[in-house]
């Protein structure tokens, strides 16, 4: 009985064992399959995550909701020929922000009109509600402006690092150098040359790194630039006048030295650039040059070889011709030698000059003197000039003594140079130049014997003629003046006069040419208006006597007063 009850016993207690054992079994597994699953999610999560950031680094930049990622593009430096900078690059901050992030975008405006109280509020206020990633709000910020609006604390906010163009010399350079953009791109002057040279290119795919950047040096002489400004600028307080330039040229190399007109601008706060009154004049304006025409109309006679210093002209009667009546200013009523129509600045001679040429040959020599294309140089703002569709002899009459056509200041400056420096057309060049360079793309246009005589009617006019307020004791300066009537409503007028002085020195081996204008200036003391002799030969003057020592021309007082009259065979 007992031995039944223990086999019994042990027969139940095994049944439960295999039910007990059956029961974990099926636990077990069950949680086996919930860390599978668990696992099984948060691999699924971060394969997601991983994923996503795989597709965010893929992305194109310029698509994605943040800043550019293209960096402003850097420039080279630009340097006198010295190597003193005139512009370079430097870092500024500009402002963005990320609408998405812009709690309260009245709040955000109030507090940015404190720090930049010309901010846009409309145009700011609809840029934060857009809803989009990514904003310009200002650029090119000051340090101080940067700080302030730091302070502020408003959220979505941020800065951003760029670079800027800076211009040491101010106004100084302003019209020659030129202006970028915000992008620092070139946009006027030479850094849109230096752009259209392939700097753009370069920005564009990326290879313009400010260490492999070399500095564009330029034929420009900062001391003579300084002078050259401060001078016009006086003169323009002094006579009153609404304009007024000036342009110093190498007449061997055809470098520019210097050039300047005013008014100008502050190319580090171009707000005005773009005002009509501050056109670059000295090659962008286009005028009537009055008398200073005369030294191409004499230059041409003689060159012609049908007449010579000796020759003569009848001055005495007035030329009447289509309706016209060709007057001299101050004429002495009687006839000329070719260098008394120089020196007194005739008219009527310089018209018969013209006549003993013809009217085809005086067009053909003032093109072949460059003063009727567009000129050829790296500066972008440069004028087409204008002539008669047709040449009559009425037209060659008046453009004897610098009427009927306009052409540009540095042009009239360009043809002059080659009337000292043996003969040679050099086009204009902003950028260092050889000798050797230059002879070999200087164009002859005149014979050397032209070229002596005119060194010596350049120098007798000085002395004698409408130059001298234009002479600096020791430099032995020659020159040729040019007084305008300038034109009003289609008609000459006798109340505003646009002035030109040109002149070389020194005279016994010309090296460097000056030619300075002055629009509507006024007589000291009076509101009549005033002559070239009066306004621009003193501004020249005023020019070489400061600039002529540190182009390295030495004063001589020896051979002052000699104009030695050219040989002839």
């Amino acid at each position: 009985m007992i031995g039944w009850l223990g086999k019994k016993r042990r027969k139940a207690e095994g049944d439960a064992a295999i039910v007990f054992d059956s029961a974990r079994k099926k636990t077990g597994g069950r949680t086996r399959n919930r860390v599978i699953m668990t696992m099984v999610v948060f691999f699924s999560i971060y394969a997601t995550i991983a994923g996503r950031l795989v597709y965010l680094g893929m992305l194109d930049p310029e698509t994605s909701a943040g800043p550019e990622s293209r960096v402003t593009a850097s420039r080279p430096d630009i340097v006198d020929r010295y190597g003193e900078v005139l512009a370079t690059d430097i870092k500024t901050a500009s402002l963005f922000a990320e609408p998405r992030r812009i709690v309260d975008a009245d709040e955000a405006i109030e507090k940015l009109t404190t720090v930049l109280p010309d901010l846009d509020v409309e145009q700011t206020y609809n840029k934060l509600k857009s809803g989009t990633g990514f904003v310009w709000l200002k650029r090119q910020l000051t340090p101080k402006q940067q700080a302030e609006i730091m302070a502020l604390g408003i959220p979505g906010i941020a800065f951003r690092t760029e670079k800027r163009r800076f211009y040491p010399a101010g106004e100084t350079t302003s019209h020659i150098i030129g202006l970028t953009n915000v992008d620092n791109k070139g946009i006027s002057g030479l850094e849109k040359y230096i752009d259209d040279q392939g700097l753009a290119d370069l920005q564009a795919s990326g290879l313009a790194v400010a260490k492999d950047l070399k500095p564009v040096r330029l034929s420009i002489d900062l001391r003579v630039q300084h002078i050259v400004r401060s001078e016009i600028v006086a003169a323009l307080e002094k006579y009153r006048a609404i304009a007024a330039g000036a342009v110093v040229l190498d007449v061997r190399t055809g470098e520019v030295l210097a050039m300047g007109s005013v008014p100008d601008f502050d190319p580090n706060n171009p707000f005005n650039a773009l005002q009509q009154d501050r056109l670059n004049r000295m090659s962008a304006g286009l005028y009537e040059m009055g008398s200073t025409i005369k030294s191409f109309t004499t230059s041409m006679a003689l060159d012609s070889g049908k007449v010579t210093l000796q020759s003569t002209f009848d001055a005495s009667k007035p030329i009447k011709i289509g309706g016209q009546t060709i007057r001299d200013f101050r004429g002495k009523g009687r006839v000329l030698s070719v260098p008394e129509v120089f020196i007194y600045s005739s008219n009527i001679g310089s018209a018969r000059e013209a006549e003993a040429v013809g009217v085809e040959a005086h067009r053909e020599f003032l093109r072949r003197m460059g003063l009727l294309d567009r000129m050829q140089t790296e500066l972008p703002e440069v004028a087409k000039p204008t002539e008669p569709k047709v040449w009559k002899r009425v037209h060659s009459i008046t453009a004897a003594f610098g009427h009927g056509f306009s052409t540009t200041p540095l042009q009239t400056a360009v043809g002059a140079a080659a009337l000292m420096n043996g003969g040679k057309l050099l086009p204009p060049t902003f950028l260092i130049r050889t000798q050797e360079e230059a002879n070999a793309i200087g164009k002859q246009v005149v014979k050397s014997q032209t070229v002596e005589d005119m060194k010596y009617l350049y120098r007798l006019n000085a002395e004698e003629g409408g130059a001298k307020r234009g002479t600096v004791p020791g430099y032995r300066v020659g020159g040729k003046t040019g007084t305008a009537e300038k034109v009003v409503n289609g008609r000459y007028s006798k109340e505003k006069n646009f002035n030109a002085f040109v002149a070389a020195f020194p005279m016994e081996d010309p090296k460097y040419l000056v030619l300075t204008i002055i629009d509507e200036p006024k007589m000291e003391g009076s509101t009549r208006s005033a002559t070239a002799a009066l306004t621009a030969a003193p501004i020249t003057s005023n020019i070489i006597r400061r600039a002529a020592p540190l182009l390295g021309v030495k004063p001589e007082f020896g051979q002052e007063g000699e104009a030695t009259l050219a040989s002839y065979p």
